[in-house]
């Protein structure tokens, strides 16, 4: 079944709906939906949502317009799909706590879990903050109030009054410095193993973490 969209879409002539399975290809429908969205999520993150085409996305694929339009209605739902992928990790790695009750124990586990599925996943991570502002705007467009942000897990949990402020405040300081690094990963931190990365930001947690350390 074609997938459905949203007032944003283009309308696709029926006859070039009706050749898109044609031009899926040996994978199947399946397949070329993941193509597209990889695709996007490449040119998304390297020029920018707004700089980026259906037309350039068909041109990598090798397809017409039509192949996208049999499975998004719109760049919007393309975009959208990528982003609601990524929060599915995120929720994934934060499901286990409860932010309103979350101890520096639980915290500091769900920033490992976090940290592991961001690096498993940065390229998602990466095209989130490359287009904060376009992921925005649609949710606003879209009434979509019930979007799970997974840093909205986090202010609630640090906003829990039954957690000392001192805490609250080093909790807050790892939680900065660990998405602070994962931005650069892709940049400045390329190089450097996923596996030997994750170990380094652990540390980094457990040092913010640590009890209160009298000033040298």
């Amino acid at each position: 079944m074609p997938r459905t969209g949203t007032n944003h879409a283009e309308p696709a002539p029926a006859a070039e709906k009706a050749s898109a399975g044609a031009e899926a290809g040996p994978g199947g429908q399946d397949s070329t939906r993941e193509r597209i969205l990889w695709i996007a999520l490449d040119l998304f993150t390297t020029q920018g949502y707004e700089k980026t085409s259906l037309r350039q996305i068909a041109g990598r694929l090798g397809f017409s317009k039509a192949a996208i339009y049999y499975h998004f209605a719109s760049k919007e739902d393309i975009l959208m799909a990528l982003d609601f992928r990524l929060h599915e990790f995120g929720r994934d790695a934060l499901s286990t706590v409860d932010p309103a009750e979350a101890s520096q124990e639980a915290w500091v586990r769900s920033l490992y879990r976090l940290i592991d599925q961001i690096l498993k996943h940065h390229a998602l991570f990466a095209l989130h903050e490359r287009n904060r502002a376009a992921l925005a705007q649609l949710h606003r467009e879209r009434h979509d109030f019930e979007y799970d942000d997974f840093e909205e897990w986090f202010r609630v949990a640090l906003s829990n009054r039954a957690i000392a402020l001192h805490d609250r405040v080093r909790m807050g300081c790892a939680f900065g410095a660990v998405m602070s690094v994962l931005d650069l990963v892709g940049d400045e931190f390329s190089d450097v193993p996923s596996a030997t990365l994750a170990v380094l930001l652990r540390d980094a947690v457990n040092d913010f973490m640590a009890p209160n350390l009298a000033p040298a």
